[in-house]
């Protein structure tokens, strides 16, 4: 299924997502990763966004967001995947594209919603089998929002716990703790496009709502998500016919 349009509506939580081109894992190599998490670091320092979690996988990555102005979050993405691209060409003597298409954005609910989303991007490499947990993968959120990385912080830990109803941090922590373990204790880890393809995913007001916000060049259809009490806002899926896509129930 190909990605939806990107779509921005202020005060929402972004997850972004962005391949490699060709999907290729140029992301393999331990040093890579650990220069573009401080890249990433060091442009959220300077940007008006908040990092609430994120994942540098071999091939993609997941960055998980939120600011006041929606313009902002293409820009810290356009800063990191572009310095990240160019320092990584010039160290490999390498030209021609680094990304793949456009990175996608998916807007996510807070309360439970988020903490859903969080979870899944924490079991991104215990998913396709790298690791075990999500602590034996340096390059990702787990270690800050658990309290063991303690030096070069990245994300607004502060901001995850007011998205999620204003939690002590003790007991986002034990929830966060126990969603993983019983995701991976009950093999419930497989990839779910709905985090990487939608246009938004959270309750039914929620999407709904945010689909008369949004004016869009695409055809939008609402429905119920894999969770209960979950929806998920799409673009619609037009056929095609010799002539190209046409609306359901048109003529071609």
């Amino acid at each position: 299924m190909p990605r939806a349009n990107r779509y921005f509506v202020p005060g929402q939580v972004y997850h972004l997502t962005h391949r490699c081109h060709d999907r290729r894992f140029l992301l393999k190599f331990a040093r890579d990763r650990t220069v573009y998490r401080t890249k990433l670091r060091k442009v959220v320092r300077r940007s008006e966004v908040s990092l609430l979690d994120f994942c540098v996988t071999s091939n993609h990555v997941h960055l998980l967001a939120c600011s006041e102005d929606t313009a902002q979050i293409s820009l810290l993405m356009q800063r990191v995947e572009g310095e990240f691209a160019q320092s990584y060409n010039r160290r490999k003597d390498r030209t021609g594209a680094y990304w793949g298409d456009r990175f996608h954005s998916t807007m996510i609910e807070s309360g439970r919603h988020l903490m859903a989303c969080m979870v899944y991007i924490a079991l991104n490499m215990v998913r396709c089998g790298v690791v075990a947990h999500p602590r034996d993968w340096s390059w990702c959120g787990y270690h800050e929002l658990v309290g063991v990385r303690q030096r070069y912080r990245i994300l607004d830990v502060a901001r995850v716990l007011a998205l999620l109803g204003g939690v002590t941090v003790e007991d986002f922590r034990g929830h966060y703790e126990e969603m993983i373990n019983e995701r991976i204790a009950k093999d419930q880890m497989r990839r779910d496009p709905r985090w990487t393809e939608a246009v938004a995913v959270g309750s039914e007001g929620f999407v709904r709502g945010l689909a008369t916000r949004i004016k869009g060049r695409q055809k939008l259809e609402i429905g119920p998500g894999a969770g209960d009490g979950e929806w998920v806002l799409r673009e619609a899926v037009l056929p095609y016919t010799a002539d190209g896509p046409t609306e359901t129930g048109s003529k071609p």
